[in-house]
């Protein structure tokens, strides 16, 4: 009998846990989905939502002069966090490359996590030119960007307005057409 009432006790204990959990996800799921290029086939900005200042960072260009994020204020940006050994990185890679190409207007920062272990400048040089990519490429060799964006996935990709104001963003692999759609909501 003793058994059983710990078996009863643990299951509905179980069970609380499991509905808490449940009803928590679903809570942040929907909050977190919001504004999130990737969630949604028809996003759209929300003009009516508190304007996001994007957070400031420094990295290096190919050359390795100090850059910052917000040295291109003024005009849409496209901050995409990516890396050599991130399969889906390379499988979007020829879509930025062509978008930044249509995109003149649009400065596009592709930003590689470049922690000196996974990931080396020189791997990451070796990689885009192997692939004849003419966008620009930025080493966070400092963790900098990775970190004011609390990156933990790649790709990432955030879609900046020439305020230098988050519009949204997307984690994971964007299709040509979402890339497009973000690209549209920054340059209205």
């Amino acid at each position: 009998m003793n058994k059983t009432i710990k078996l009863v006790i643990v299951i509905i204990l179980l069970v609380g846990v499991i509905g808490g959990a449940t009803l928590l996800y679903n809570k942040l799921g929907k909050d977190y989905e919001r504004g999130n290029l990737s969630s949604s086939a028809d996003a759209q900005s929300s003009e009516s939502e508190e304007e996001i200042k994007a957070p400031d960072f420094t990295v290096l260009d190919y050359d390795g002069n100090e850059v910052k994020l917000s040295d291109y204020e003024g005009k849409p940006i496209v901050l995409n966090f990516w890396a050599t050994w991130c399969y889906y990185c390379k499988e979007e890679m020829p879509d930025f490359d062509k978008a930044s190409k249509a995109h003149p207007e649009v400065q596009f920062l592709m930003v590689n996590a470049t922690d000196g272990y996974q990931e080396t400048v020189e791997v990451a040089k070796q990689y885009v030119e192997n692939e004849g990519y003419s966008f620009p490429v930025f080493f966070d060799t400092e963790q900098q960007a990775v970190d004011a964006y609390y990156i933990n996935s790649f790709p990432s990709t955030f879609f900046i307005d020439a305020q230098g104001n988050l519009v949204t963003y997307a984690n994971g692999m964007l299709s040509a057409e979402n890339l497009e759609k973000g690209i549209e909501m920054i340059t209205e």
